[in-house]
């Protein structure tokens, strides 16, 4: 198989190695790098398991290659601890029960924290709408929803 070599940099460390070029973005950070936060649902894009912070932007790691992330920045849930709204989304999920297995979380909160920061008060449609492209499986939504409402509420006063 055809192989690559590619440099990025992944939750604030420069990395640089060779990869398959058909390697996905999401098997490269679990396999490669041990970052096992992301998960592998689907593998279509469509469970938003996978979700990954590419350059500021969340992507289904699933769907991106990871020889298209040359030069670019990634954040995993790992690595994205130390942001005050995550802090913040984390915190709620936990007191509101808005998790249960936590294979959809990692994806859920980053998904969450990208929508508050580009709508900082969003309605319940709103937070419905955005985090629409996340599985969840165990929770009905009503306390993700009501995890991330609590946040944007709790830093509007």
């Amino acid at each position: 198989m055809k192989a690559r070599r590619i440099s990025l940099t992944v939750n604030g460390e420069a990395v640089a190695c060779e990869v398959p070029v058909r390697l996905n973005l999401v098997d490269f950070l679990r396999h490669e790098l041990g970052l096992t936060g992301s998960h592998v649902g689907c593998e279509q894009g469509a469970c938003g398991a996978c979700t990954v912070l590419l350059d500021g932007q969340t992507v289904r790691g699933c769907l991106v290659l990871a020889v298209q992330a040359d030069g670019a920045t990634v954040e995993t849930i790992e690595g994205a601890g130390f942001d005050d709204l995550l802090a913040d989304l984390r915190a709620a999920f936990h007191r509101l029960n808005a998790l249960q297995c936590g294979f959809c979380t990692p994806g859920m909160l980053l998904t969450a924290q990208e929508l508050l920061v580009g709508n900082p008060n969003p309605s319940r449609a709103e937070i419905r709408e955005y985090l629409s492209g996340n599985f969840c499986r165990c929770t009905g939504y009503q306390a993700i929803v009501d995890a991330v409402e609590a946040v944007a509420v709790a830093r509007a006063s």
